[in-house]
């Protein structure tokens, strides 16, 4: 018969104390609540190994696609091409964004068990229409982990940029934005590794990738208004309403990500994978990758 396939997503585990942060009431427009805002984008930035002169810290409300969508709106104008190794299934579902938000997906032959070979994509910027590439760091429909540092220096030789879907990655793998300037924008939500709770998508994203406000063709997604918005009106004000008790949790699930450090945390996942591993094949389960290949 057909072999079925047991898919294990996350983490998604949240401590008692960052639940605990959801019960207090915030109105998110008063005074209280706009340090506790922008300490948290402040604490997002540095996280990513980000400048506040070069890069900046752009919460949007909503899941991981939505700030997927916002930033390829931010970042290719209408028509504009944009590589995408097929690594897994967010691969296909960025180009799926990118294309019903008008922009053009180039897909890129990738294999979803082997890790991807930062040549191929070396050879597909000899393409001079492609400006842009957008990668997974890390699939969480495998568990697949692309080497951020060494295709991002193919990205960075060839002069193009990289857009970075880190949703089930940042707080774990490392995202250095600093070490690596070709990254134009690395997006997250506190729902992964952050071990916070859903409601927010992040975008750190360079200030010198970003067009003018009124360029993303919407309000709710323009990244550019949320920047100009944030810096006419301060770092602790939002647009629109925000998750403000999300927010909250997220402040306390940072506070214990600096108490483990992110190293430690990402030891502690390896461990609990190997361990899951391990107890799967015990019972006859195939792993889909190769242990040489399973990311954390």
């Amino acid at each position: 018969g057909t072999p079925m396939k047991l898919l294990i997503p996350g983490p998604v585990t949240t401590h008692p104390d960052v639940r605990a942060a959801m019960a207090v009431d915030f109105a998110p427009w008063d005074n209280d609540f706009r340090p506790l805002y922008a300490g948290v984008r402040a604490r997002l930035l540095a996280l990513g190994g980000g400048n506040a002169a070069t890069h900046a810290a752009l919460p949007l409300q909503g899941s991981g696609h939505f700030g997927m969508e916002a930033a390829l709106r931010a970042l290719l104008r209408p028509g504009e091409r944009i590589l995408i190794p097929m690594t897994g299934s967010y691969a296909e579902r960025m180009a799926r964004l990118a294309r019903d938000a008008g922009r053009v997906p180039v897909p890129l032959a990738a294999s979803r068990t082997e890790p991807l070979d930062p040549d191929t994509v070396r050879k597909a910027l000899a393409d001079p229409t492609i400006a842009t590439v957008g990668l997974v760091q890390n699939e969480t429909s495998t568990g697949l982990v692309a080497d951020l540092a060494a295709i991002g220096a193919v990205v960075r030789a060839a002069g193009r940029r990289l857009l970075v879907d880190a949703v089930s990655a940042f707080g774990a793998l490392p995202l250095d934005l600093a070490a690596q300037p070709e990254i134009a924008a690395a997006v997250f939500t506190p729902n992964k590794c952050l071990e916070g709770l859903p409601g927010l998508a992040v975008v750190l994203a360079r200030r010198d990738a970003l067009p003018a406000p009124g360029a993303a063709g919407s309000w709710c997604f323009d990244l550019a208004d949320i920047l100009d918005h944030a810096e006419k009106r301060g770092w602790g004000s939002f647009r629109f309403t925000p998750p403000a008790q999300t927010l909250n949790a997220l402040r306390v699930a940072l506070d214990r990500l600096q108490a483990e450090g992110r190293e430690a945390r990402l030891a502690r996942y390896g461990g609990n994978a190997a361990a899951l591993r391990r107890g799967m094949e015990a019972l006859g389960l195939r792993p889909v990758l190769a242990a040489r290949h399973q990311g954390p």
